[in-house]
């Protein structure tokens, strides 16, 4: 066999694994084993590069790698889970902006002189440098949202969606400029540019409810980067990975704005989370209504003598990292033949599946994570509903009140419990910067304060009931 063949081989055995990842990857009881395929044929990958004839600069490659391999790996190992979110936006920007310098490497080395660049490879390299500029600049503002360091809302101001439009039209324009023929590199670099102030822009008025979307769409362009680069540099690794990898984050973009009931248009162009009511109306009602607070103790006791429990995860959970207490407690009413189970909102949390990493870190056994419509039927007979840092995705205003910005998006009806409990930090509005007529609800009452110290109380206080 050949040394073509072999490398050809081997990138085979690469693609294949590469599919069977994203198979398993598709449960999480079998995810950890997706995960070790995919690493595997990454591995394959990298060794057949290695192999490839004419490949210079080995060293400088090795080096490179001996010091950034560690430093992902420490990422990876050292970030905490509320962080997860931020952490993925990240990795996947840096999949884009090494799209995005590839294509202007290819460029280099394939024009040299205006005129000597293929049509086809010229698309190619033009795709890679827009859509992947683009997805590292749109990444590292959704990671500046998630961490807090720039402002969660929506970010918006008169005139902003033709300034978008008005420069996405600029860089098409300037992509056919180049490739007519005007193939000089300061145009490259000058649409690299430009796509990367269009990825600030085009994220900056997406609120932080809607960064589950946002991530995988800023995915969804990463894959697509990727194979764009893969027909430049005729790698089918790249070619295929980039393809799955474009084709399942826009898959799950489609699914995450059904869970929502929302276009991907208005996602994009809504300005979703804007404040649009007071704190003050969530204190009292037009009936007037009015919201209860409870003790631990208070709690507890309904708690132990309930039959059925289901709880409510939301980002306060994972703010608090209250995911390994919440199965202590879950354990403690089980003992007590409490029948418990989690009801997961599609988009509860900051990422896709948010909630079913957190909640199987600290090891909740999978069957008793019930998704939106196996959970919703089950609240009619439910005791106790325990909302844990969730705001918008059990807000009923969703089914009841036209009006309301989330009228249409499916939630999870815990106000249909015969009691519900919310743990929450204060009455200040969710993402989507509206109030919650669940706190106003007769048979809702709030035991505030922190996640984890809520929780700690409520583990207390039940082993004393």
């Amino acid at each position: 066999m050949s040394r073509s063949d072999a490398i050809g081989l081997a990138y085979l055995v690469t693609i294949i694994a590469f599919i069977l990842a994203l198979r398993f990857l598709s449960s999480p009881t079998t995810a950890p084993l997706g995960n070790r395929i995919g690493a595997l044929g990454m591995a394959i990958a990298i060794g057949a590069t290695f192999a490839q004839a004419g490949l210079h600069n080995y060293w400088s490659i090795l080096i490179v790698m001996l010091v950034s391999a560690p430093i992902g790996a420490y990422a990876a190992r050292a970030v905490k889970m509320t962080a997860m979110p931020q952490m993925v936006a990240l990795f996947n920007g840096v999949g884009g902006g090494a799209a995005a310098l590839v294509a202007l490497s290819d460029f280099h080395q394939v024009a040299p002189e205006p005129g000597r660049i293929k049509a086809d490879v010229g698309i190619s390299i033009m795709l890679s440098a827009l859509i992947g500029s683009v997805s590292f600049a749109g990444s590292l503002v959704a990671f500046g949202k998630l961490q807090e360091l720039i402002s969660g809302r929506p970010i918006v101001y008169p005139g902003q969606k033709l300034v978008n439009g008005a420069l996405l039209t600029a860089l098409l324009v300037l992509a056919i400029v180049v490739l007519a023929g005007q193939q000089r590199q300061t145009l490259v670099i000058a649409l690299l540019c430009g796509a990367l102030l269009f990825g600030v822009l085009f994220v900056l008025p997406i609120g932080g409810a809607d960064m589950p979307v946002v991530i995988s769409l800023l995915n969804a362009f990463t894959g697509l980067a990727a194979a764009a680069t893969g027909f430049v540099l005729h790698n089918n690794v790249l070619i295929v990975s980039g393809m799955l990898v474009g084709a399942s984050g826009t898959l799950l973009t489609m699914l995450m704005g059904r869970a929502m009931n929302r276009s991907l248009a208005n996602v994009l162009f809504g300005a979703f989370g804007q404040v649009v009511a007071g704190t003050a109306g969530a204190a009292a009602g037009v009936d007037g209504a009015s919201v209860r607070s409870a003790t631990a103790e208070d709690v507890a006791v309904m708690l132990a003598y309930a039959k059925k429990v289901v709880v409510v995860p939301g980002y306060g959970l994972a703010v608090a990292q209250a995911q390994h207490d919440v199965r202590t407690l879950a354990d403690l009413l089980e003992q007590r033949g409490v029948e418990v189970t989690y009801a997961i909102h599609p988009v509860a949390g900051r990422m896709p599946g948010h909630m079913n990493v957190l909640l199987a870190e600290a090891n909740v056994p999978y069957p008793q994570l019930k998704e939106m419509d196996e959970a919703n039927p089950e609240f009619p007979r439910t005791d106790v509903a325990l909302v844990i840092g969730a705001n918008d995705v059990v807000n009923p205003d969703a089914r009841s009140n036209a009006g309301s910005p989330i009228y249409g998006m499916p939630i999870l009806n815990v106000d249909e419990s015969k009691q519900v409990v919310v743990l929450k930090r204060s009455m200040n509005p969710g993402f989507a910067g509206i109030d919650n007529p669940l706190f106003l609800n007769p048979r809702t009452v709030m035991l505030f304060g922190d996640a984890k110290d809520s929780v700690e109380k409520l583990i207390g206080s039940v082993k004393n009931v």
